[in-house]
């Protein structure tokens, strides 16, 4: 089956689920929402996860793809260590927190896995090329 549009791809689905996740957190927590610079820097790396899988997905070439998913792949690792600082100030409680890590490590493997197989398909390619 080929993919022809990112909103079929499973890690931009689950990307979207985080942005989702996050901003309920904050709509949620009152000292996190008054947390401006915090609250618009973890938003801003969730959602920079969910535009660099669509955006890499238009590129025209699946080296250009493999680096949009480098960056968004590193956007989840910022989210999870956003997470700490909110935990540790006691913005989220431990639950939210583990829920909201486990999201963002859900996006991660699924952009792993697109990397991986996208390098593996090049590989084969210069190989028969």
């Amino acid at each position: 089956m080929k993919i022809e549009r990112f909103e079929d791809l499973q890690a931009w689905k689950e990307a979207r689920a985080l942005v989702s996740q996050i901003y309920r957190a904050i709509r949620t927590a009152e000292s996190l929402k008054r947390d401006y610079r915090f609250r618009d820097q973890i938003a801003a790396a969730a959602v920079s996860v969910m535009s660099n899988v669509a955006e890499g997905f238009s590129r025209r070439s699946d080296r250009e793809f493999t680096q949009y998913l480098f960056i968004a792949k590193g956007s989840c690792a910022e989210v999870q260590s956003l997470l700490y600082v909110a935990l540790d100030q006691e913005y989220i409680s431990q639950t939210d927190f583990e829920a909201l890590y486990e999201q963002a490590e859900k996006a991660a493997k699924l952009i792993s896995g697109l990397i991986t197989y996208l390098l593996a398909a090049d590989k084969r390619e210069k190989r028969r090329g």
